[in-house]
């Protein structure tokens, strides 16, 4: 027997998920761990020199708590701080915590203001001083003041070092000011144009500078995708403009207009990321939780959300209980209903998938609700006809019943419907009356679509059947 055949199912799937071809494979890790334990630091080196920021940092958050620490104090002098800027918040606090100070000092100087900006906001005060603490002078009071923006704003997103040079500038000149600075930020994509007053008026592209000749004056090439931020503006605003008008980077501007800071399309498309994963787990009703939460934690997200769904399927269970003798008098109805409920509770959720979507995307809005309402009713209604049909002939030739069938059919149709409307419309209402519609909105839909059900199928039961 050859060795793929003797891995055990949990060796397959763990082969499996090391397909892919950006994920570390089982080898290096296994190697880098190995290193660890034996206190190997000039082999783990070389393990780790090839590793992008991000694949330590993907590897620092599936390690347990002990290795972790061990591979943090083994690498020591070598951590960069991009590795920082990539872990996920509930891990990096306590990989700050067991860096030293002369290698945390290194390691966020290297970093730009955003990310040491990013690398703040979620922790206790005192770590927060000894990043800040690390800082070149300039640098703090340029987080500092990006700090001064609300939470979750462009000002927190954008990072401080920009290339802005006067309107009138030609290109040779903005080529010659650039080449003569010492402190240009690592990445940028366009040159910003000033008047007197610091106020952006336009940006060009560095392609389209790099192909002008040098005594063009940039007024004359800008980009016509040219748009300003609001420091203040919130940063799921700020992802949606860079989404929707192709931008690959912005100005920020404070409350006078005039020029902070720039905004660039990969921290724009992080926060896209983020809220397109937050409603994910919203959806699901499991907050913001993490493979590396610990067992408390991931029981305090998970729990209030369970309790939640006790109560309402304690609801529907009191709509059986109204059933009672219905379902006494006629035992296949017990075999037959979570059958309707079920179908309700998936066309429920197929709908609300849509709508939650539209709506963070904001293709869903007061002008297109009502005939999105009414494709989502007449979607159900189609797809009711077909499963009623089936489960019609189904309960017909189980029970022997014909008018069984029925009942099952047209419980189905209504339920069907029902979920369509439901899932579309709780949504919209709980986005009006602000609340969060990814993370309430499965409840309300499934309670729905399982007391419908089965007043329907029960109630039309009690009235054909007895």
């Amino acid at each position: 027997m050859d060795q793929e055949a003797e891995q055990s199912p949990v060796e397959e799937i763990a082969a499996a998920l090391d397909d892919d071809a950006y994920a570390l494979d089982r080898r290096t890790v296994a190697a880098i761990l190995y290193a660890v334990d034996v206190g190997d630091r000039d082999k783990l080196i070389e393990l780790m020199e090839p590793l992008h920021a991000a694949d330590i940092a993907d590897l620092l958050e599936q390690v347990n708590a002990y290795e972790r620490r061990r591979l943090v104090e083994l690498y020591d002098k070598e951590f960069d701080g991009e590795i920082l800027s990539e872990l996920d918040e509930s891990v990096r606090e306590e990989v700050i915590g067991l860096l030293s100070p002369e290698v945390l000092r290194e390691s966020v100087r290297e970093l730009d203001s955003d990310d040491v900006v990013d690398l703040l906001e979620y922790l206790e005060e005192p770590q927060q001083e000894q990043i800040l603490g690390a800082l070149e002078d300039s640098d703090r009071v340029a987080v500092e003041q990006a700090l001064t923006f609300p939470e979750e704003s462009a000002g927190r997103l954008m990072q401080r070092e920009v290339v802005a040079v006067p309107e009138h500038f030609t290109v040779g000149e903005t080529i010659d000011y650039m080449r003569a600075r010492d402190d240009l930020p690592d990445q940028f994509y366009h040159v910003i144009l000033v008047d007197p007053r610091m106020k952006p008026v336009g940006h060009v592209a560095l392609g389209k500078l790099m192909a002008s000749p040098r005594a063009t004056p940039l007024a004359e090439i800008l980009e016509p995708s040219f748009r300003t931020i609001p420091g203040e503006q919130d940063e799921g605003d700020v992802a949606y403009a860079f989404n929707q008008y192709h931008l690959i980077s912005a100005p920020v501007v404070d409350e006078n207009d005039r020029l902070v800071g720039v905004i660039t399309i990969d921290d724009a498309m992080i926060v896209l990321d983020e809220e397109h994963e937050e409603d994910i787990m919203r959806l699901a009703g499991v907050g913001e939780g993490s493979l590396s939460d610990s067992v408390r934690e991931t029981i305090k997200q998970r729990l209030p959300w369970l309790a939640v769904n006790l109560a309402t399927a304690i609801l529907a269970s009191a709509v059986i209980a109204i059933f009672e003798d219905t379902i006494a008098g006629f035992v296949a109805l017990a075999v037959l209903m979570p059958i309707v409920a079920s179908m309700g509770g998936n066309a429920g959720t197929q709908s609300l998938t849509v709508a939650v979507r539209a709506i963070a995307t904001r293709d869903l809005t007061g002008s297109n609700v009502w005939r999105v309402i009414r494709r989502e009713c007449l979607v159900g209604l189609a797809n009711g006809m077909v499963f009623a049909l089936v489960m019609g002939l189904i309960g017909w030739v189980w029970f022997g019943t014909a008018m069984l069938g029925v009942v099952i059919a047209a419980a189905m149709v209504i339920n069907l419907v029902v979920a369509g409307l439901a899932g579309t419309v709780i949504p919209v209402v709980l986005e009006k009356v602000g609340v969060d519609p990814a993370l309430a909105s499965g409840t309300f839909v499934t309670t729905v679509t399982d007391v419908v059900g089965f007043f329907a199928f029960l109630g039309l039961a009690g009235m054909v059947l007895l």
